[in-house]
């Protein structure tokens, strides 16, 4: 066993111990000084940083920047806020092992990455949003250690994202660790994977047959013979299945050894109805010891698409709807959250009824993936090509490294159901469609089982660059961009007959609303960039594309934009700047908007009732319409304590015309679920003729 000693602000120490398992890993965490400029030379262990701030990582040096915002179709400049280079150095005190490999682990530095231990160079690493690990075994000493870390989030040419309508959030802003492992251990370098890969290969009549591909390196001096054994055990923990697999390897040598499992009357992975996991758990026996180990999860499950644009999940049809979701990110902090912060996240939308979100538009924490296969909640997950592209072959190269280390990172999360290819591309040039074609290939090379996606945007809908994934969905933005939102449903039915055979769907649709700006009923179609962004107008939108879009089963999936509020630069609108209010929900995540409930009453399982406007507390007239979302057949409302009226839910609405007294208004909602349970609500409304 390793284990890890801190040692107040130096860091840490490994101390010796018996036996060597499987790896260990230390948070670098606390003791970090930090300076948010360049300055030569503060990569040498004797350089004074005694002037620099005291910082703990996960760190981001924009956090004050989330607030800073403009449009330039107002003539405005965007929000400015610091893109460049920051350092970061940490004293490590280090007690060395024999047999050991020492490998740093970064979960995330935006958007490059510079990295010496004692003075030397270690490495870099280009790419914002994907996990990176070095080699520093021959590098760490025993006693001090320094290290120094260069982050800049500054636009680079030959790195992806070049463009988007988010903050690019600098710093080391996702977990620094150092990981120990035995010399004979699994490939945790590949792209900073776990060095297994489990995936469900088929499904049969009562059977299932399960596939994983372990690579391992040798860094002992001498030849090794040993045995790759893996297990795989339900949910209670009993081991259903075994094998082993013999392997030599030379010194230096890397090889890889591939399984196969016939699982009986398997226990499936059925997204919301039943996200049953199991566990895999390999190890490198040598000697009769297990010296390394390493465990993932495995849903039995399949996805696929067919041409005709149905969704299936274990060969079902299984209709895929829901939002997307920008990085984590939390007013003040950044991309600076918790665990359980993201899991408040998916936690709102898993009451919501979703059957997937699209993880826009980069590589998310590890956590969303880990907490979504719990769920049951199946993703899209794609590499940060957004908008624009460099013709450079380097820029194209960052990009396939990018969707390599993203797939290395997620293959094993069973709610991965597709890879992301890109996001709006406006020029469909002879770069643009080499990077996308690269990119599926990439994909479908490393993982044939998982079908790849793109959203189109701004071009023709059957261009060239929205042909080149297996299946297109599509940015359209009807009722707020453009025209109204009842065209949506006109637009798919023309694309589908122009494309039968093509699987195409929606991957952003929304409207802004702030929970500040109420105007029931809407007259007028707000401008997407003014500063009137009323509720209920995004409540009209989600409710008349929602309606539209279920008749249609041919689209494969249908994602809203978007899930929550979250911070953007090149925004002045609705009530503030510095924000895409599209949301369903607020950034701060204290109020679900009005949209959130139609939804949640068409998608959620479990009964709700929720009275539309409750915002909108004085009103100009005293006739009002109440509505009221519910997936119960009806309910019963009453307005100030008087009889109790049964009004029928048409369309998951009930709607019920009331006549206001001056003064305080209360109205009341009530319905019974089929258990008996009885679900209420109610709001205020004020009515008076003079103010």
């Amino acid at each position: 066993m390793i284990t890890f000693i801190r040692r107040g602000l130096l860091g840490l120490a490994l101390a010796a111990a018996p036996v060597a398992s499987a790896q260990e890993a230390l948070p670098l965490s606390e003791g970090w000084r930090f300076v948010k400029r360049d300055v030569a030379g503060a990569e040498r262990p004797g350089f004074d940083d005694a002037g620099w701030s005291r910082v703990a990582v996960p760190h981001t040096y924009n956090a004050e920047d989330s607030g800073i915002g403009g449009a330039k179709a107002r003539g405005e400049p965007e929000g400015v806020y610091y893109r460049g280079p920051a350092w970061y150095r940490l004293k490590i005190d280090h007690k060395p092992r024999a047999a050991t490999r020492y490998l740093l682990h970064f979960g995330g530095a935006t958007l490059t990455a510079d990295v010496w231990l004692n003075g030397e160079k270690v490495g870099s690493h280009e790419g914002g949003y994907a996990a990176f690990r070095f080699d520093v075994t021959g590098k760490l000493k025993a006693g001090e250690n320094l290290l120094a870390v260069r982050v800049d989030n500054a636009k680079n040419p030959q790195i992806s994202p070049l463009n988007g309508d988010f903050n690019i959030f600098g710093g080391l802003y996702r977990e620094v660790k150092l990981i120990a492992t035995p010399e004979l251990h699994f490939d945790r370098l590949d792209h900073a994977g776990p060095g297994i890969k489990v995936r469900t290969e088929a499904l049969g009549k009562g059977s299932a047959t399960v596939g994983l591909t372990a690579a391992v390196v040798n860094d002992r001096a001498a030849p090794a013979t040993f045995q790759i054994v893996t297990r795989i055990a339900d949910a209670q923990g009993k081991v259903v299945a075994t094998q082993r697999s013999p392997l030599t390897l030379a010194p230096g040598a890397r090889g890889t050894a591939d399984q196969r499992f016939t699982l009986r009357s398997p226990k499936l992975w059925e997204g919301r109805k039943s996200p049953y996991l199991y566990r895999v758990t390999s190890e490198v026996v040598a000697g009769g010891k297990a010296i390394d180990s390493q465990t993932a999860p495995l849903g039995i499950r399949t996805v696929a698409v067919k041409p005709d644009g149905t969704f299936l999940l274990n060969g079902k049809r299984y209709p895929l709807y829901g939002v997307n979701l920008q990085m984590p990110t939390r007013y003040g902090r950044g991309p600076i959250v918790t665990q359980a912060e993201i899991d408040e996240d998916l936690q709102i939308f898993d009451e919501m009824g979703v059957t997937g979100i699209r993880l826009a538009h980069m590589q998310h924490p590890q956590r969303v993936y880990d907490r979504a296969d719990e769920l049951g909640i199946l993703l899209l997950t794609e590499v940060p090509l957004i908008d624009d592209h460099d013709q450079s072959d380097a820029f194209r190269t960052n990009l396939v490294q990018q969707m390599r280390e993203l797939i290395a990172q997620t293959y094993n999360n069973p709610s991965v159901a597709l890879w992301g290819i890109g996001n709006e591309i406006r020029v469909s040039d002879a770069a643009s469609n080499r990077i996308l074609a690269d990119l599926n290939t990439t994909a479908k090379t490393l993982d044939p089982l998982r079908p790849t996606t793109y959203a189109h945007c701004c071009l023709d809908d059957n261009d060239p660059i929205a042909l080149h994934s297996d299946t297109v969905s599509y940015n359209r933005y009807f009722g707020w961009y453009w025209t109204k939102s009842e065209d949506i449903g006109p637009w798919a039915d023309e694309l589908h007959a122009k494309m039968p055979t093509r699987p195409i769907g929606v991957s952003e649709y929304g409207a802004g609303a702030s929970i500040l700006h109420q105007e029931d009923p809407v007259v007028t179609r707000p401008e997407s960039n003014g500063y009137w962004h009323p509720e209920q107008y995004q409540t009209d939108f989600h409710i008349k594309h929602w309606l539209e879009m279920k008749k249609r089963p041919f689209l494969w999936s249908t994602f809203i934009w978007l899930g929550i509020d979250f911070p953007s630069f090149k925004r002045n609108e609705g009530d503030r700047p510095a924000i895409n209010d599209k949301g369903l929900v607020t950034e701060d995540r204290q109020t679900k908007k009005d949209a959130y409930y139609w939804y949640q009453a068409n998608w959620a399982e479990k009964p709700m009732l929720h009275i539309t406007s409750r915002r909108d507390t004085d009103k100009r007239t005293s006739q009002v319409k109440v509505m009221a979302f519910s997936n119960l057949p009806s309910i019963e409302l009453r307005l100030n304590g008087g009889a109790w009226k049964t009004v029928p839910v048409e369309d998951r609405m009930a709607k019920w015309t009331i006549e206001l007294t001056k003064g305080e208004n209360r109205v009341e909602a009530r319905a019974r679920t089929p258990e008996g349970t009885l679900l209420t609500d109610h709001v205020t409304w004020r009515y008076a003729t003079r103010p």
